[in-house]
């Protein structure tokens, strides 16, 4: 196992973080920019409620929050998972709706937190997402 840097190994004691430990990341965060088709958030609300409703029966899902501007123009999906429970949000709890939902919306921009693997990030890459590493911090 490596030592962080060079500064940890001097401050922490020889059972402090690894580089293993900062990217073997437990889980995955996706924040999801969409830009709603004009005149249909009704349509897009009513839909998100039943995918809300199906997504909130998955234990592995941490945090699933959409937000929406002023003008109901552009919605945010927050979005955090155990790292093993993102394929099967994609591949069965989302899906019956993934077709309805990008008649009503584009994702814009899709940024991921954390470190997917190869089965996630296949699911991830057509929807042009961008991958941000951890490096430093933690989480509660």
């Amino acid at each position: 196992m490596q030592r962080l840097d060079q500064r940890c190994i001097l401050t922490c004691p020889p059972w402090g973080p690894t580089v293993e430990e900062i990217t073997m990341h437990p889980h995955i965060s996706c924040l999801f920019s969409l830009a709603i088709k004009p005149g249909d958030f009704a349509e897009f609300k009513a839909l998100i409620a039943q995918v809300v409703a199906a997504t909130r029966k998955e234990p592995g899902t941490l945090v699933y929050e959409y937000s929406v501007n002023e003008d109901q123009s552009v919605a945010h999906i927050l979005e955090r998972y155990n790292v093993e429970s993102v394929v099967s949000h994609v591949d069965i709890t989302f899906a019956p709706f993934g077709k309805r939902f990008l008649e009503l919306c584009t994702i814009t921009s899709l940024v991921v937190y954390g470190t997917p693997d190869a089965e996630i990030r296949k699911r991830l890459d057509p929807f042009g997402a961008v991958y941000m590493t951890p490096f430093d911090g933690f989480s509660r």
